[in-house]
């Protein structure tokens, strides 16, 4: 018989169909956004390879490549089969600037003609803090400076200290007078948040080192790339944000008073000032009020 439905009955239909359609988009797969890749040259035979908002570089010879940073995984299967495409040479190397695994992550993609390379604390926190499974054997550790050389090419590892993290090193390309360095020196671009994991004050002392370095292209593992006067930059920009946080502290003051004090507005034309300023303030203040 033909009626009238039920309130109730109505109601209960429709969240009967409501929870089944939140069900089915939940059920859905969510396409993920594609990475932007792509390969621009540097100068002479090195390379910038751009995953997204990461970079890492190489360098191609007769002998084959030195490759750098592998990122993740899928980037390095992406750069792999471009280089095999556009050079036609094996990676013979990968080196790793530090251990971080937005880095450090994919290196087992290279592993069937690679040796890897890195700063021996490097190593040791590849493996305690399980950066990527499997994890390829870093077979070349050193301590303070080694030089790989491949096909006519000489590429120069430095270790410069502490500062992002431990076991950074800089990679210098002497030919072509580039210095790749990740992390620790962006270019016009405030610090990473509010300094995780990072080692102060030594972090001005490995910028003085670098600064010291015979270079002119600077290469970083986000942004754009720079020049040596970048380095010096940089370093001002920390030694004058620690000596800001570092009178209010000495003053007493909070930390949310310390963010309202400290003027960063000569940086408000740097990358990630409107994001970073609160946090790079946050983080100095916390590293600052540790050391006394």
């Amino acid at each position: 018989m033909t009626g009238t439905p039920h309130p109730v009955s109505t109601r209960r239909q429709r969240l009967t169909g409501g929870l089944l359609l939140l069900g089915l988009l939940a059920a859905a797969p969510v396409s993920a956004q594609p990475a932007e890749r792509e390969i621009t040259r540097v100068a002479g035979e090195v390379y910038r390879f751009r995953n997204n908002g990461h970079y890492s570089v190489f360098a191609v010879t007769p002998d084959g490549v030195i490759a750098t940073d592998p990122i993740d995984a899928e980037a390095a299967a992406w750069l792999k089969a471009e280089i095999r495409t556009r050079f036609g040479k094996p990676v013979k190397y990968v080196i790793y600037s530090h251990s971080h695994a937005d880095h450090a992550s994919g290196g087992q993609v290279f592993s069937d003609t690679a040796t890897f390379v890195s700063h021996e604390t490097t190593r040791v926190l590849l493996v305690r803090d399980r950066v990527q499974t499997p994890i390829p054997p870093v077979s070349e550790a050193f301590a303070t400076t080694r030089t790989v050389s491949l096909g006519g090419t000489v590429v120069e590892l430095i270790y410069l200290g502490p500062n992002h993290g431990d076991g950074m090193i800089a990679l210098r390309f002497p030919k072509e007078r580039i210095l790749f360095a990740v992390d620790f020196i962006p270019v016009r671009s405030l610090a990473y948040r509010d300094f995780p994991g990072a080692v102060f004050p030594e972090w001005l002392d490995s910028l003085s080192r670098a600064e010291a370095l015979d270079f002119d292209i600077l290469v970083p593992g986000h942004g754009p790339v720079g020049g040596k006067a970048d380095v010096k930059m940089h370093r001002e920009y920390l030694e004058d944000l620690r000596d800001q946080v570092t009178r209010q502290v000495k003053a007493g003051k909070s930390l949310s008073e310390t963010q309202a004090l400290v003027n960063l507005d000569k940086y408000r034309d740097w990358s990630g000032f409107a994001d970073m300023r609160l946090l790079n303030i946050e983080g100095m203040y916390r590293m600052v009020s540790a050391a006394r």
